[in-house]
C-alpha cells in the first residue's frame, strides 16, 4: 500500500473531490481525518471508509476559521499521534457572472474558504511537521488559476493565490523536509458545477464546456484523487512546488 499507516487530513471531505481523495487514500492504507463544514457528509464518507475496512474519523469544521482548523489538526494528532499529509481541498465559488455583480460578502467568503484556509492550515500543521521532520501539503487549486475566463474572476483570483502560495511554501519549507504541491483540476460534475457554468446547467451548456477539453470529458473525483495519491506518496518524494494540471488538456 502506497500510504500505509500515513495520517492524512482532508478538508472538504464530505463530497466531491474531497470524498474521492479520502476514499482513495484510505484504500492505500492511510488513516483519514475527514473534515467538512457539512458534518453529515463527513460522517457518511467515514462510514463508507470504515465499512471497506479503512480507518477514518470525521470532524465538523469551517476551515475559514483559524480555531476550527486548529481543532482539525489537533484531532489528527490526538487520535493518531502524528500527521503526514494535509490536503487543502475545501473550496467554494461565486456564480459565474460579470465581476461587478459579485457582492462583497460573497467575495470575502470565497477568499476566506479558498485562500485563508491554506494560511490557517500552515499556521497549525507546520509546527507539527517540523517536530516530526517531515510533512506534505497538497493544495487543490484549479485550471482557473492559470487559464482564467470571464465570469469567474474572483474565484480565479483565489486559485491563482493558492498556486503562488504553494510555490512559496515549497521553497520556504524545503529545509524542514516539508513538501508543498498543488493540483489544478478542470471542472467536474460535483456540487459546484452549476455555479461554474455560465447560465443554466443544461446538457447543452455542459457539452459546450466539454468541447473545450481535448480529452473530451470533465474531471472526476477519482482523477483528482489519483494525482493527489502520487504527490502524497514516496514516488514523489523529490517533488515540491509542483502544480499539476488534471484537466484533459484544457490548459494547453
Amino acid at each position: 500500500m502506497r500510504l500505509a499507516d500515513k495520517v492524512a487530513v482532508i478538508t472538504g471531505a464530505g463530497s466531491g473531490f474531497g470524498a474521492g481523495i479520502a476514499t482513495r487514500f484510505a484504500e492505500e492504507g492511510a488513516r483519514i481525518v475527514a473534515a467538512d463544514i457539512n458534518g453529515d457528509g463527513a460522517a457518511r464518507i467515514v462510514e463508507d471508509i470504515r465499512n471497506a475496512g479503512g480507518t477514518a474519523f470525521p470532524v465538523t469544521a469551517d476551515v475559514s476559521k483559524g480555531d476550527e482548523m486548529a481543532r482539525i489538526i489537533a484531532a489528527a494528532v490526538d487520535e493518531f499521534g502524528e500527521l503526514d499529509i494535509v490536503v487543502n481541498n475545501a473550496g467554494t465559488t461565486h456564480k459565474n457572472r460579470p465581476m461587478l455583480e459579485v457582492d462583497e460578502a460573497t467575495y470575502d467568503r470565497v477568499f476566506a474558504v479558498n485562500v485563508k484556509s491554506v494560511y490557517h492550515s500552515a499556521i497549525h500543521a507546520v509546527p507539527v511537521f517540523r517536530r516530526q521532520g517531515r510533512g506534505s501539503f497538497i493544495n487543490i487549486a484549479s485550471t482557473a488559476g492559470i487559464r482564467p475566463r470571464p465570469g469567474l474572476t474572483w474565484y480565479a483570483a483565489t486559485k491563482g493565490a493558492v498556486i503562488t502560495m504553494t510555490k512559496a511554501m515549497a521553497v520556504e519549507l524545503a529545509p524542514d523536509n516539508i513538501r508543498a504541491n498543488a493540483i489544478n483540476p478542470v471542472v467536474s460534475a460535483t456540487g459546484l458545477l452549476k455555479d461554474f457554468l455560465p447560465g443554466e446547467d443544461t446538457p447543452e451548456t455542459r457539452a459546450k464546456f466539454v468541447a473545450t477539453i481535448p480529452l473530451g470529458r470533465m474531471s472526476t473525483p477519482r482523477d483528482v484523487a489519483a494525482a493527489c495519491l502520487f504527490l502524497a506518496s514516496q514516488d514523489a518524494e523529490f517533488l515540491t512546488g509542483v502544480c499539476l494540471e488534471v484537466d484533459g488538456g484544457r490548459c494547453i
